[in-house]
């Protein structure tokens, strides 16, 4: 049995590897910040140890996972390379882990992480699975046949897999402050794309995707005509969304699901798409997507008194375009308040007009300061500079979250990557 050590074991990947590890039966432990993430419960809940950073948590016998957050000066891991303990990063650890499996990568700007969860929850009702989504949430199977990851094309870490499969969402532009450019993304895309051993899933409505190249099938879906896997005759209600999926223009099954927006039912074709390949019944397809209870952070409701609260993890234009019709399709009669948290400078600057026309279109807006993050503390520019391109917007501090109240029977997003939790929390306090 191999004795694990995650430094920065809160980490979103990290956490979920861990919790595989563990349920596979080995020994895990890992450090971090002493401040309470969401990510970090599911390793309490299995009793995992969480220790505080420092480099005495290392000793002999060790096999450290680091977090691609941390440089090798950390000093657990400095404390590791001095005793000859085996350092691995995550995205290289992983990538062999996969391969004992029949693997599943989901990629894509937007639309990983719940595209994931839903895979992995529609596959494992066909074979044992073991999966890693990006919301902190793991779980290892002894005898998974197949498993379903999460893969960041952040940095490039995802050319550290060699999947059997690839579902690949889209391509846009994010994380400027690694891409270059839209051109940037695509050729890390499709320099996964060569990696891939039996096919890809891609969605053909998106313009980058069309143009990749692989020695493997590309399978298309969308709600272009023309795709392999398409969808039409899509009813929505306040109750979900109802379609038909035809397989090269024949009718293949009539579908429901329990969730809001367009982009939901590009996520359940791809999932449709890879188990047609995969010979899983399309009645058992169905039974899965009607018990999908969702993953931490995309669209998640509480409701208090007249109130509806969803916190969401939407940081770009593009999600918080989607968030906004997920909303108006499921609460079409309420007022929809947006309070959002930009996350990075750089992001934040990058697409500072796309972020106001994104969250125009809700009844009020309120903006909350910009989340930095570990590599980028502080930037050009100001919560000011987005609120001014907004009409009617404000900008939101923690101490005046009763301002929130004005609005009554209200669908409130709570928008970001960050902290933005802090403010949904507060709010919460004060309607109870």
């Amino acid at each position: 049995m191999t004795r694990y050590h995650f430094t920065g074991i809160k980490g979103s990947g990290m956490s979920s590897l861990a919790q595989i590890l563990f349920d596979a039966g080995e020994q895990v432990q890992g450090s971090d910040v002493d401040t309470y993430y969401f990510t970090e419960q599911p390793l309490r809940d299995r009793g995992i140890e969480i220790l505080t950073f420092d480099e005495n948590n290392i000793t002999e016998g060790l096999t450290v996972i680091a977090g691609n957050a941390f440089p090798d000066e950390h000093p657990e891991l400095v404390r590791a390379r001095d005793l000859g303990v085996e350092v691995i990063r995550y995205h290289k650890f992983l990538g062999d882990y996969i391969n004992h499996y029949t693997s599943i990568a989901i990629t894509g700007a937007h639309g990983k992480t719940s595209t994931t969860g839903l895979m992995s929850h529609v596959v494992g009702g066909y074979m044992p699975t073991s999966f890693l989504i990006g919301d902190g949430t793991g779980s290892g199977k002894a005898d998974a046949s197949y498993f379903v990851m999460e893969a960041c094309e952040y940095r490039r870490h995802f050319l550290a897999y060699h999947p059997d499969y690839a579902v690949m969402t889209n391509i846009d532009f994010d994380h400027p402050d690694y891409f270059t450019d839209i051109e940037d993304v695509y050729n890390a895309f499709q320099e996964l794309a060569h990696q891939v051993n039996k096919a890809i899933i891609a969605c053909g409505d998106d313009e980058q995707l069309q143009k990749i190249q692989a020695n493997v099938p590309v399978i298309y879906y969308g709600f272009g005509q023309e795709n392999d896997f398409a969808a039409r005759n899509i009813v929505k209600t306040t109750e979900g969304t109802e379609f038909d999926v035809y397989v090269r223009n024949e009718f293949y099954s009539k579908f429901f699901i329990p969730l809001f927006g367009d982009h939901t039912v590009l996520n359940s074709l791809a999932v449709i798409s890879l188990c047609h390949y995969e010979g899983v019944p399309a009645n058992l397809i169905q039974e899965r997507l009607l018990t999908y209870g969702g993953v931490k952070r995309r669209f998640t409701e509480t409701k208090i008194g007249n109130a509806v609260l969803v916190d969401d993890y939407a940081h770009h234009p593009t999600e918080i375009a989607a968030t906004l019709q997920s909303a108006r399709q499921k609460y079409p009669e309420r007022e929809v308040v947006a309070i959002f948290q930009p996350h990075t400078f750089s992001r934040t600057k990058a697409f500072l007009q796309n972020f106001a026309d994104s969250l125009s279109p809700a009844d009020s807006v309120y903006l909350c300061d910009i989340f930095g993050s570990a590599r980028e503390k502080q930037g050009e520019l100001s919560i000011e500079d987005l609120a001014n391109l907004i009409e009617g917007c404000e900008v939101l501090k923690l101490e005046a979250i009763d301002h929130l109240k004005k609005h009554d029977n209200a669908v409130f997003l709570f928008m970001g990557a960050g902290d933005v939790h802090k403010y949904q929390d507060a709010f919460e306090a004060i309607l109870k």
